[in-house]
């Protein structure tokens, strides 16, 4: 009777003893499938935080280009206006530099140049600014050649005179200015005649 007790006992250790071991073994698995586990939700929060990332720096990118659209749009509709108005300050300069000194002194003449200095001012404020032309060096990108003379005292490719004025609109050409440009004058034909002579004596 105490032999088989003695059996039993032994047989419940060895039991436990495998329990214990399984349960050790499963308590080392557990860390390593926690570990995957916390891995797995580490990679898909940073795929997460790369996808909210990329949308806002796409939504970032979609409203400066809006923002830049809507300004080009701004720039373009005011330029338009702007525009149409030159003509009637070229009208106004025209009415003005044609009038006497009698003429200047009367009170409707006196109204025709506070409106010119109404309409400058309007340009002024919209940065609209005259083109720089007399005694300049021409430059296609801001002025319009009408003529190309020979005139004494210029410079080939300097400007002579200036037919209508030009505006600029910040950086923006709004209307190029429209000048006579000088050229060089051509040489004689006596000197291109003695030259050939030279030539043939040679």
């Amino acid at each position: 009777m105490t032999e088989e007790k003695e059996k039993k006992n032994d047989t419940e250790t060895v039991e436990e003893i495998e329990a214990l071991a399984e349960a050790a073994k499963r308590a080392e698995e557990e860390p390593e499938e926690e570990q995957d586990e916390l891995e797995q939700a580490k990679a898909q929060a940073a795929e997460y935080l790369e996808g909210w990332q990329r949308t806002q720096a796409e939504f970032s990118n979609y409203k400066k280009r809006q923002e830049t659209e809507r300004a080009q749009m701004m720039a373009l509709a005011s330029a338009g206006v702007l525009l149409k108005l030159l003509p009637v300050v070229d009208d106004f300069e025209r009415a003005l530099s044609t009038m006497t000194a009698n003429f200047s002194q009367l009170t409707w003449c006196e109204g025709i140049k506070l409106i010119k200095n109404k309409l400058d001012n309007i340009l002024e404020s919209e940065g609209v600014t005259p083109i720089e032309s007399a005694g300049q060096a021409f430059d296609p990108r801001y002025h319009e050649a009408v003529t190309h003379e020979e005139v004494a005292g210029y410079e080939e490719g300097q400007i002579i005179g200036e037919i209508q004025k030009g505006y600029a609109l910040g950086e923006r050409v709004l209307r190029p200015a429209m000048v006579r440009v000088a050229k060089a004058p051509a040489q004689p034909e006596k000197e291109e005649k003695d030259s050939d002579t030279d030539k043939d004596k040679e």
